[in-house]
């Protein structure tokens, strides 16, 4: 299993077999999430937001706005915090 050594900054060399299997290179991003039973995962954060243009769309639904999108996204950043405590 490759590892790496932390860094007095706080960073880490991802080991290239990992970055061959999320298939990222320099300057792409990753996310990290912390499992149910404590393991940290590392995903590849993929495309751009202009490629979900359409993904949920729904004949004769009615458009959301911008703001009804930011309150609904701050309720869940919300409720996701109290879940965790």
């Amino acid at each position: 299993m490759p590892t790496s050594t932390l860094t007095s900054k706080g960073q880490i060399t991802v080991p290239k077999p990992i970055r061959e299997h999320l298939h990222v290179a320099e300057g792409d991003q990753v996310d990290f999430a912390i499992a149910a039973n404590g393991d940290v995962v590392m995903h590849r954060i993929t495309g751009s937001v202009s490629a979900l243009a359409g993904l949920l769309h729904r004949p004769n639904r009615k458009a959301v706005s911008l703001e009804e999108m930011d309150h609904a996204i701050g309720d869940a950043v919300i409720e996701k915090v109290r879940t965790r405590k």
